[in-house]
């Protein structure tokens, strides 16, 4: 199982034909992506070779989605161009937009992701690495080789560090990684993975990263709070960094203790997240609660048999 993303999933490349769209479509298709297709107006009718498969140019999504029934897009184009291109992909009925670029302005970003909530378009992104299915589909710029399929789900705001944890956990693998991204406004938030996780028969627990700035931490505890009930670890990034200073794509001023990392790890460590200090302590954290989950697991299983023991040893005394 997985979440958002199978090796059902029929994916598409809006701006495949630029420099960073060739690199990654290839590098999704060696990873096992069914890339159907890229989309560019003016390159329509062509096909790109990308080593042993030749891939169409469409000129419109809804042209590819027509032709190969695809239900997923990457989207790779400059800043200026994003908000027409998920624009485009919700109107033609793309399930899922995944938005690689960086540098879109918020305006921007606030008036695609809530056009695409409208057409019932989920968005990952924008400014994020895409997400990743280990051995199944890859969408976006996530390194496939850190890993293998595995137990654990993983949502991050920070690229870097979705990396980082899936190469120090890549002996116990992953279900599904996603990388939200870290601006201001996303279109898929933690609260969204927790819930899909949570509902991932096959996940079994789940590592949270956060940033600096703003509230989705927090509001991400309250979730957890009442509707998760897997174990969760934690990762706040930016516990070193200076107050009243935007960092990074943490997308926010922190300002007294609002936003910072520590009232992030209070918040989380209040409805029973592990969180770590370091990515290293965090990874260790996880196989810490692997193993408190699997002798929970294990207890019922000990008791029944004592129980066992204990009637077969009444019966003997009974015919004694």
């Amino acid at each position: 199982m997985a979440i958002y993303l199978t090796k059902e999933s029929k994916v598409l490349v809006q701006g495949m034909t630029g420099a960073e769209g060739m690199k990654h479509t290839r590098r999704m298709l060696a990873a096992g992506t069914d890339v159907v297709g890229g989309v560019n107006p003016r390159k329509a009718g062509r096909s790109v070779d990308f080593d042993d498969r030749a891939v169409p140019v469409f000129g419109s999504v809804r042209e590819g989605i027509e032709s190969t029934g695809a239900d997923v897009s990457v989207v790779f184009v400059p800043p200026a161009f994003a908000k027409a291109a998920v624009v485009e992909a919700a109107d033609a009925g793309i399930g899922l937009a995944v938005v690689i670029t960086e540098g879109i302005p918020v305006h921007d970003a606030v008036a695609f992701t809530a056009h695409a909530r409208s057409r019932g378009t989920r968005v990952i992104g924008p400014n994020c690495p895409g997400l990743i299915t280990p051995g199944q589909s890859n969408a976006g710029i996530i390194p496939p080789d850190i890993t293998k399929s595995g137990r654990i789900g993983l949502v991050s705001k920070s690229g870097t560090l979705t990396y980082q944890l899936m190469y120090e956990l890549r002996d116990i693998g992953f279900t599904t990684c996603v990388g939200i991204g870290g601006d201001p406004v996303v279109g898929t938030s933690h609260i969204d993975c927790l819930t899909a996780f949570e509902n991932d028969p096959d996940t079994e627990l789940i590592i949270l990263i956060g940033e600096i700035g703003g509230d989705a931490e927090e509001r991400a505890a309250a979730h957890i709070r009442e509707h998760v009930t897997k174990p969760v670890v934690g990762y706040i990034a930016g516990f070193t960094a200076p107050e009243g200073r935007t960092m990074g794509h943490a997308g926010a001023i922190v300002s007294g203790s609002s936003g910072t990392a520590r009232a992030k790890q209070e918040a989380l460590e209040a409805v029973g997240v592990r969180v770590g200090s370091t990515p290293t302590e965090t990874a260790r954290h996880v196989l810490e609660a692997l193993a408190d989950t699997a002798t929970d697991a294990a207890a019922p299983d000990a008791a029944a048999a004592d129980g066992t023991a204990a009637d077969g040893a009444a019966r003997e005394g009974a015919r004694a």
